[in-house]
């Protein structure tokens, strides 16, 4: 192995053999090019030739003054963050989706609420369970109700807002007081449209619109992750001073020295040579900054046939369980006790995974290596991240900053809805065969393989589908279900049974939150994913006050839409119906894989 490491020796780079002198390439290319430079100078030519292309980048590129323009907003909103402690609020819940809440989310789940401030919670599934949790469990009159949406038209975050709207109001009236919703509630969004597409937004206690030039993925430093900080009792100058010294690290012309530049060359170079699943150990404290890396990463490669498969919380094997397609990045925080998995039973300890990271760089897969001296310095990792990410772009010569492909599965859920009652709309798309109905667990298909002949059992036609696996395969769990500790360690389970018979990297996401994560990758990246879509019965029905679909109706059209988009990229996807008992269901389902793959026992 060939180590790299910067000058704090807080990232080392561990490259195999085969790999160096492709780096040493990368290096010298970033190096005579001036990436870097090129980078903060806002040279579009760095991703692409095409002035359409330059044109449209361009338009993204904010995320760059974020750290320093936002410093100058800390007493504003560390104001607002005070105003409504003293308000009386306990509760604050950002209902967004994706670049709208995933920073929210680690901010909140790092650090909590400082003494006396309230509690942040993220509200980011349409299961009519999640909402009911998370809505139904909240002091309707205490809670601040967070409407986070880039566009203003995010459906989820919408429909969200016109639960909590309708409910907020009648427990005002058994108030007996004639003050607003909107008193109870603030808008995170851009300026013009944006706004003016989400209802009630005259009335709203307050509304932070955020530069129209950072994409959501990129906007953690700015108001969709800084307005939830504020109302932790977060340090937002010490989170956005670590922010501002990365940024001014990463405009080191000499990419040895330039830790953000190298991990993106890093990571761009060893895609390119089929090393594309990134798998990251992150300690358990800063655990969720996972799933953040995920979407950044996920969605800002994932297109044209290219891209990095980011793997996260996948419980940790042993050296022979992984195949020749990973890099393992390991984000190490100070005075830890180890990395988190999906539940106790997959975490490990520090010392433990040493050892392993050990074993998988002398069995020759690349090693990327993170210490985080406190987590106030998340800011710096968000930085780091942004721009490894826009590097390995670059290497990768795809454009970061757009997503051609995420309006495919939104468009098919329009469809559904709107039932082809318009003349203008184009047919839905239509139900998926139903291959097998076992143990109370129902099997559809895709047309490729419903159109050949299987025994109609439930392993039989999971043992084909697992068998349509393309070389390079990773295997992604797409879970429209409720989300919950159980359900967690579960498909925790079920990833490690199929990594350690297939060493195919995992992933798995809840529906519809995956969507706006890694369904830009899953349609528009490298075409070697292989999908397990979940579903299961409701149980009680939860309307959406005024709309003319339920919840229940919504996350049955996502899971279908996305079905069908991926289905039109001819990507193996077939769907298990779990029936009315998840629990039991997904038992069922891990008991037959074992079954499948000779690991019962």
């Amino acid at each position: 192995m060939t180590h790299f490491s910067d000058p704090d020796s807080a990232q080392r780079i561990q490259l195999p053999a085969v790999a160096v002198d492709l780096f040493d390439e990368a290096l010298d290319r970033a190096r005579t090019a001036r990436w870097a430079e090129r980078l903060h100078d806002r040279d579009t030519s760095l991703w692409t030739a095409d002035r359409r292309g330059q044109e449209s980048i361009a338009a993204w590129l904010g995320w760059l003054d974020a750290p320093d323009h936002f410093l100058g907003q800390v007493p504003a909103l560390e104001g607002f963050g005070d105003g409504i402690r003293e308000a009386g609020f306990t509760t604050a819940v950002v209902m967004g989706m994706g670049g709208s809440s995933l920073a929210a989310e680690v901010l909140a789940r790092t650090f909590g609420p400082a003494e006396g401030y309230p509690a942040v919670r993220i509200l980011d599934s349409t299961h009519p369970a999640a909402v009911a949790a998370i809505v139904d469990g909240s002091d309707p009159l205490s809670t601040l109700w967070i409407v986070a949406s880039k566009s203003g038209r995010t459906v989820e975050s919408l429909a969200f807002q016109a639960d909590t709207w309708t409910r907020t109001g009648a427990a005002l009236r058994q108030r007996h007081t004639d003050e607003s919703p909107g008193a109870l509630m603030i808008a995170v969004t851009d300026p013009g449209r944006s706004l003016e597409a989400i209802p009630h937004h005259d009335d709203l206690r307050e509304v932070f619109l955020n530069p129209a030039d950072i994409g959501g993925r990129y906007s953690a430093l700015s108001y969709p992750g800084l307005v939830p900080a504020s109302l932790i009792g977060l340090d937002l100058d010490a989170l956005l001073a670590s922010a501002a010294k990365m940024l001014a690290e990463t405009r080191e012309p000499e990419p040895t020295r330039n830790a953000a530049v190298a991990l993106g060359l890093a990571i761009g170079t060893l895609a390119t040579l089929g090393r594309d699943k990134l798998t990251f150990i992150v300690d358990h404290e800063i655990a969720a900054f996972g799933a953040w890396a995920e979407q950044l990463v996920a969605e800002s490669t994932g297109k044209h046939g290219k891209g990095i498969v980011p793997v996260d919380q996948e419980p940790l094997g042993a050296v022979a369980a992984y195949g020749e397609d990973r890099v393992f990045v390991r984000i190490r925080l100070d005075g830890s006790s180890g990395p988190s998995g999906a539940s106790e039973s997959t975490s490990a300890d520090g010392a433990a995974v040493d050892v392993l990271l050990e074993g998988l760089a002398t069995a020759g897969h690349p090693v990327i290596e993170i210490t985080i001296a406190d987590p106030i310095d998340l800011g710096a990792e968000f930085v780091r991240w942004e721009v490894a990410t826009a590097i390995a772009g670059a290497v990768l010569e795809i454009d970061p900053f757009d997503q051609p492909n995420v309006e495919e599965a939104k468009d098919l859920t329009r469809r559904l809805l709107a039932g082809g009652t318009r003349d203008d709309e184009a047919a839905p798309p239509k139900e998926p065969a139903s291959l097998a109905h076992e143990h109370g667990l129902t099997v559809f298909a895709d047309d490729a393989l419903a159109s050949t002949s299987g025994d109609g059992t439930l392993a039989g036609e999971l043992g084909r589908h697992l068998a349509r696996r393309k070389e390079g395969a990773y295997l992604a769990l797409q879970a429209f279900l409720a989300p919950d500790p159980a359900t967690d360690a579960a498909l925790a389970r079920i990833r490690a049974l199929l990594r350690d018979a297939t060493r195919c990297a995992t992933t798995a996401g809840y529906g519809p939150r995956y969507l706006h994560s890694t369904g830009q990758l899953h349609k528009g990246g490298t075409p070697v994913g292989w999908f397990l879509q979940l579903t299961a019965d409701h149980g009680t029905e939860r309307e959406i006050p005024g709309w003319p679909y339920s919840f229940g109706q919504l996350i049955d059209a996502q899971a279908r839409g996305d079905f069908a988009a991926l289905e039109s990229h001819d990507l193996p996807v077939i769907r298990v119906h779990l029936g009315h008992d998840v629990a039991a269901g997904l038992a069922t389902l891990e008991r037959t894989f074992a079954d499948i793959l000779g690991t019962a026992g």
